[in-house]
């Protein structure tokens, strides 16, 4: 007879680095494996909606070639020759090599490395404490968010804006620099809702014509890092017929009539020819948002991935408060709400034993780190050990000949505690195997929504896996460091984190899952005032007084304009590199999550690839599905051509990130990436590149190509 298994439904929490954070409803079956995921109905801004990537999650969980046992090189480094060793033999191994290295070189040769693999505030804040009870080297986390925050908190003075389930109550929904098709579905489940109830227009602002700009009224196809010009002339429209709010100007902002003379000459005419638009784009932009009060920005990181980055965010956001639209119910503008949670992280990160003498080493830079350039080492010693969690830098990190070459160091030893054998677990001497969210307990905080969330340990992890926690608590035992942290459970450090922030207990907040920390309307809108001293929207901020974390200021930032504008800080087309290439994110990765499974994989199409407008395509001789050649002065990649009608000419887009191994090469599109900082803080112009184009031809001798699959079709 057969018997029917039992299936249990479970509350979650997707771990992975998207401003999404959903809620999450699991299938459990027989209390042992997991079945269909699915949105949490009951979450008011997951609402039922997730991605396909996360709804397929079996697929990571149970892939063949998870991790499941420690493991020892004995090849060369890069090889993938490893053997099985215990689990008390490996971190012996690490330990004895952070005491060395510390002992020759002092306590900051030892560089902890992590990002946002999980954003689970135990597991991935956890190796901070480490990082602190030992003095190891500081980390400047840069690669994602610096230049955005930034840019929004200039105008601001917070990070925090309207809540964004306000989109569904909106006139009009911006979304500008972000393709939430791609990678944050539910940002189009409340813009949709409010077309379809309220008839609202969506303005799409982006590079290329992807599947969001296909759902638009109006979708604005402009050339990379020319946001600030747009933002300019479209504000220059507002103030010339009279669709400026003055009174909500004069009482919130500075300088409004500055700013105005400032836009004087910033006409539609100059922004056409800067952005590629037409003046009539431009001016029915603005026409939409100056007649429509509850206009909502729903602004990306995407467009603040450039050298001009910062200044692109401040001009954007800079137009709803032009229009006055903040004072209404679905207007203002929404980048981020991880400024409203306000959780005490200390006993998490072991801030109470942080030493500010410490250097702190920018995570963008780290080939030029490893490869010993002093300026990165901030005149310090070299970094000969470290440990790396949740982030696989040999593939996202940008300037890649220098990072390959950096691990492979033979002085340098590397301890890789990953899921999968990654492009950076290859080049480890030693390479732990790590939990997935549905293995372990972690809190979350949505950074695209404003719910702090629970996701419990719901099945066990398969072989010898453990969590990042048991990890840092097994080597701060054997190197010596002490901190209550080390001696507590996940679930004890969260709750003291909770009821530290006046949130509540870990009881509390695990009978429902998660908790709404929305702040009221009035606050959420600054009707009582932005977050500088005097409550006024800062048109022309002090970019090196603006309240974010930074480290100083870096790049060119002397020369950040004084009030919104096309700053032409980008790494502008030349001669001998005439194009400018994206690295925009595919749908069925996040970052280098993901590209492992069949599925996503083939849903990309099957292999990497550059879209070329047809025009240069057809002037170079390329063929659609010819091999070309992308170069400029950090190196060279080579990957197949798909000629595609819908970006402006000059540009090309390379949806990331495929894995190093599908290049014939080895060589991955980071290649061809800088970690210049962005001015005034820091981060990568991932999507500023200048680059060379030559064809190849049909056939490239000598690479077995993976079998072509079609990609997935764009969102009807």
């Amino acid at each position: 007879m057969n018997l029917i298994p039992r299936v249990e439904t479970r509350l979650s929490t997707c771990p992975h680095d998207c401003p999404s954070t959903c809620g999450l409803e699991v299938e459990v079956i027989e209390g042992r494996t997991i079945g269909r995921v699915r949105g949490a109905a009951g979450h008011s801004y997951t609402a039922g909606v997730v991605c396909a990537k996360v709804a397929r999650y079996s697929e990571r969980l149970y892939h063949p070639d998870r991790l499941m046992h420690p493991l020892l090189r004995v090849g060369p480094k890069g090889s993938g020759q490893f053997k099985r060793i215990s689990w008390e033999e490996a971190l012996d191994r690490t330990a004895a090599a952070f005491i060395e290295a510390e002992r020759r070189f002092g306590s900051e040769a030892v560089w902890p490395y992590y990002y946002a693999g999980t954003m689970g505030y135990v597991m991935r804040d956890g190796i901070n404490r480490l990082r602190h009870a030992k003095n190891y080297s500081g980390q400047y986390s840069t690669i994602c968010t610096t230049p955005a925050w930034t840019g929004y908190i200039a105008g601001t003075g917070k990070l925090a804006g309207a809540d964004p389930r306000e989109m569904a109550r909106a006139d009009c929904v911006v979304i500008w620099g972000t393709n939430p098709v791609h990678t944050q579905v539910n940002v189009m489940t409340h813009a949709l809702r409010a077309r379809k109830e309220r008839g609202a227009k969506i303005v799409v602002v982006d590079v290329y014509d992807n599947p969001t700009m296909k759902q638009a009224d109006l979708a604005l196809l402009l050339r990379p890092g020319t946001d600030g010009a747009l933002a300019c002339a479209v504000m220059h429209v507002l103030f010339r017929d009279g669709m400026a709010d003055r009174d909500y100007l004069a009482r919130y902002t500075d300088r409004p009539g500055d700013l105005e003379r400032h836009l004087a000459a910033r006409t539609p005419e100059w922004a056409a020819a800067i952005t590629g638009l037409s003046v009539g784009e431009i001016e029915s932009f603005a026409g939409i948002v100056g007649t429509r009060k509850a206009s909502f920005f729903r602004l990306g990181y995407g467009f603040s991935r450039s050298r001009n980055g910062a200044v692109n965010m401040h001009a954007a956001l800079s137009i709803p408060a032009v229009t006055g639209a903040w004072q209404v119910e679905g207007g203002g503008a929404f980048h981020s709400n991880s400024g409203v949670y306000r959780l005490d992280k200390r006993l998490i990160e072991g801030e109470d034993v942080r030493n500010p003498s410490i250097r702190r080493l920018q995570q963008t830079q780290i080939g030029r780190v490893l490869t010993g350039d002093r300026e990165a080492l901030r005149d310090g010693p070299p970094v000969t050990a470290m440990l790396i969690q949740n982030t696989n830098p040999v593939s996202v990190a940008p300037e890649q000949e220098l990072v390959k070459r950096g691990f492979a160091r033979e002085d340098l030893f590397t301890c890789v505690h990953e899921q999968v054998m990654t492009e950076t677990a290859r080049m480890a001497d030693i390479v732990l195997p790590a939990t997935m969210f549905l293995e372990h307990d972690d809190l979350y905080t949505g950074g695209g929504h404003q719910h702090i969330q629970l996701g419990l340990r719901l099945v066990d992890p398969p072989g010898e896996c453990r969590s990042n926690h048991d990890v840092i608590c097994g080597l701060a035992r054997r190197v010596g460091a002490e901190h209550p942290g080390f001696g507590m459970t996940p679930r004890e450090l969260i709750d003291r984190m909770l009821a530290a922030s006046g949130r509540g207990t870990f009881a509390d907040l695990a009978r429902d899952n998660w908790l709404d920390a929305q702040p009221p309307f009035e606050e959420a809108h600054y009707l009582n005032g932005f977050g500088y001293p005097d409550g006024k929207f800062r048109f022309a901020p002090d970019w090196t007084k603006v309240p974010n974390a930074n480290d100083g200021p870096m790049g060119p930032w002397q020369e950040l304009p004084e009030f919104p504008d096309h700053w032409e800080a980008i790494e502008v087309a030349t001669e001998r590199h005439p194009f400018r290439l994206a690295t925009s994110p595919a749908r069925n990765f996040l970052n280098s999550s993901f590209n492992e499974t069949p599925t996503s994989r083939a849903k990309e199409g099957g292999r990497p690839e550059v879209m070329v407008h047809p025009e240069d395509a057809a002037r170079l001789g390329i063929a659609s599905g010819d091999w070309v050649r992308l170069s400029n002065e950090r190196g060279a990649v080579l990957l197949r051509a798909r000629i595609f009608a819908g970006l402006r000419r000059g540009v090309l887009i390379a949806e990331s990130i495929w894995p190093n191994g599908f290049f014939p090469d080895g060589r991955g599109i980071n290649t061809l990436t800088s970690a210049d900082p962005v001015a005034p803080y820091g981060g990568a112009g991932f999507h500023d590149n200048r680059v060379a184009l030559e064809r190849i031809g049909p056939v490239l001798e000598g690479f077995d190509e993976p079998v072509r699959a079609e990609p997935e079709p764009a969102l009807a």
